[in-house]
């Protein structure tokens, strides 16, 4: 099967010689915009230690009831807040990236309430690629493609979301998800 030329929607996950930055060790990417342009990703396995509803103003953080984390989408803007939440009704989305996945629009949710999120989550930063930088990256076998799942977005384990995604992904990408974090310890 060949992968799409353009990704928005699906999972980047991070090959293992990507360990070395720390920005993108073991990261999987939800991928929100990809063009001719560039690409726009949050990465979303890498909690923070702020509580969302600590950081984010009202009524966003009334809608993450989890006690959840912010994750750090990225190293771009890391003062920017992105919220991706699970919509019952598609339509009050600020944008749909898969299924009924996609981005919480704040103004709509000051005016609207949080009617109709089902959970969210909150990212602070993003990950940005320029115009063909995310190809090469690809072409380079930076990023290992795969089909994403409401609950990775959600995962209440987001330390394993790698292994997982990975595990889902095939058979030739077991190996690498069941490999030692320290190869020397293998």
């Amino acid at each position: 099967m060949t992968a799409p030329r353009w990704r928005r929607g699906r999972l980047l996950v991070a090959a293992s010689h990507l360990d070395d930055d720390p920005n993108f060790r073991r990261a999987v990417v939800l991928v929100l915009e990809h063009a001719d342009e560039g690409a726009l990703g949050i990465v979303l396995n890498h909690p923070m230690e702020v509580r969302a509803s600590e950081a984010l103003p009202e009524p966003l953080s009334e809608i993450i009831t989890d006690g959840s984390s912010v994750h750090r989408g990225g190293p771009v803007q890391p003062g920017t807040v992105i919220v991706l939440a699970d919509f019952d009704d598609t339509a009050t989305a600020g944008g749909i990236t898969f299924d009924t996945v996609g981005i919480l629009d704040p103004d709509a949710a000051e005016e609207n309430g949080t009617a109709g999120v089902r959970r969210a989550r909150a990212f602070g930063g993003y990950s940005g690629w320029g115009g063909g930088q995310l190809e090469g990256e690809i072409e380079a076998d930076a990023w290992i493609d795969a089909q994403p799942v409401a609950d990775d977005v959600f995962t209440d384990d987001p330390e394993g979301l790698w292994r997982v995604v990975l595990e889902r992904t095939g058979a030739s990408y077991r190996l690498m998800a069941s490999a030692p974090e320290d190869p020397l310890l293998n």
